[in-house]
C-alpha cells in the first residue's frame, strides 16, 4: 500500500468512517460506479424466478434501488457497515422504496449474510486476496436456498491481462489502497 498505511496510519475505510463527509462522498462514488452494472443486472438476470435479494457492501444503495424500481415484486436488503446506515436509508427514502428495501448492518467477516434468494457482491471481491474472496463467496452461497443465485461483479479483467484498461487501472488502485486487493480474471 502507498497510502496512509505506509506510515502506520489507518486504512482508507477506517479513516473514512471517522469523517462523515468523506464517507458520504465515497458512498456516492460507489453508486456512480455501480449504476451501469445495476441496470444490466436488472435487465438481464431472471428476476421473475426470485422474490428477495441481499446486496452485500451496498454502500448508498444504488443497486437495490435500481432492482426494486425495475421489479416491483422484489424485496431487498442492503448490507454494510453500521456507519453507512443513515446514508443508505436517506437514499432509499428519497426514491420512495423504504417499504421494500431495508437495511442490515454487518461485519462481513464475523456476521453471516442474510438469507435471500439472490446474494449480490458488487465491487466487493476486488478488495481481498484469493482466500478471502473464496470466504465471501462461500458465505454468499450459504445464504441462498436451492435454486438461489450469487451474483458477483467487479471490473473483471481478461485472462491475458491486456484488454480492460479500466479494470487494470482499478486493480492497481486496489493494490495501492490495501494489502491484498486486486481485480481478477474470470479464471
Amino acid at each position: 500500500p502507498q497510502n496512509e498505511l505506509k506510515e502506520g496510519g489507518l486504512d482508507l475505510f477506517s479513516s473514512m468512517a471517522l469523517d462523515e463527509g468523506k464517507l458520504r462522498g465515497f458512498m456516492q462514488a460507489m453508486t456512480g460506479l455501480s449504476l451501469g452494472a445495476a441496470g444490466a443486472i436488472a435487465a438481464t438476470f431472471p428476476w421473475d424466478r426470485h422474490q428477495t435479494f441481499a446486496d452485500v457492501g451496498t454502500a448508498q444503495g444504488g443497486l437495490p434501488v435500481v432492482l426494486a424500481n425495475a421489479h416491483p415484486h422484489l424485496r431487498g436488503i442492503g448490507v454494510d457497515l453500521p456507519t453507512v446506515q443513515p446514508i443508505f436509508e436517506e437514499y432509499v427514502r428519497v426514491h420512495g422504496l423504504q417499504d421494500r428495501v431495508e437495511w442490515q448492518a454487518a461485519d462481513i467477516w464475523r456476521d453471516p449474510f442474510p438469507p435471500a434468494d439472490v446474494v449480490i457482491l458488487g465491487h466487493m471481491l476486488h478488495g481481498w486476496g484469493l482466500e478471502r474472496k473464496k470466504i465471501l463467496l462461500q458465505k454468499a452461497y450459504a445464504a441462498v436456498p436451492d435454486g438461489g443465485a450469487v451474483i458477483a461483479y467487479d471490473a473483471i479483467i481478461d485472462d491475458g491481462r491486456r484488454e480492460n484498461a479500466f479494470g487494470l487501472l482499478f486493480s492497481l488502485n486496489m493494490l495501492i489502497e490495501n494489502q491484498e486487493g486486486a481485480e481478477y480474471t474470470f479464471a
